[in-house]
């Protein structure tokens, strides 16, 4: 019970350190991503890659964005991993979809990213594109925030409160992060079902 208690407890206080002017003004920026005619590509790898998967059912149904993540066709994936390998996996794939200025990047990530320590080089290089064509750059991630933080337009970073436990926190708090959004009523432009059952 006491693992339990502290984890809500944590979590409790995860709440109140999430910063939401970076979460109206992710809202603001994708709202300017769909009137522009832009495109959403989420990126995650592990649970991040589920999270990405998730949203951007989320995102095209909720709210009419046009929204895509490379993990969602697993056949390319592997082909690319296996042929090019995995730091250039998804900036291929973002390459053949021809990111470009009216585009936005929605990265899930516990650490951002680094290529000094090697961890999740390939949201690096995907990053480094954005920032060369002039897409947005979105990201939910945890610990201090990486790279995704650093070259970000808008970014929400979930505060760590216990060493122990920085990656389900992380990840929780991203689908909590996302759902807010999707739901926002700037942003939201479809009735989600369960909301119109009277």
């Amino acid at each position: 019970m006491d693992y339990i208690n502290k984890f809500l407890k944590e979590s409790k206080r995860i709440i109140d350190l999430i910063d939401r002017k970076a979460i109206l003004n992710m809202i603001d920026l994708l709202i300017n991503v769909r009137n522009s005619g832009g495109r959403l590509f989420l990126l995650g790898v592990g649970g991040g890659a589920g999270h990405a998967s998730h949203a951007v059912n989320d995102f095209r149904k909720i709210c009419g964005i046009e929204a895509y993540t490379p993990t969602d066709n697993v056949s390319e994936l592997t082909a690319r991993v296996n042929d090019d390998g995995w730091e250039t996996s998804y900036v291929n794939w973002l390459k053949i979809s021809k990111l470009n200025k009216h585009d936005a990047l929605l990265v899930f990530s516990v650490g951002g990213g680094s290529l000094e320590k090697n961890i999740s080089t390939n949201i690096v290089k995907c990053l480094q594109l954005a920032q060369e064509v002039g897409a947005k750059i979105c990201g939910v991630v945890g610990r201090d925030g990486g790279y995704t933080a650093q070259v970000a337009d808008a970014c929400v970073v979930i505060s760590p409160l216990n060493s122990e436990t920085i990656t389900p926190q992380t990840e929780a708090f991203q689908a909590v992060v996302w759902h807010l959004i999707v739901s926002h009523p700037k942003l939201q432009k479809f009735e989600m079902k369960w909301e119109s059952v009277k």
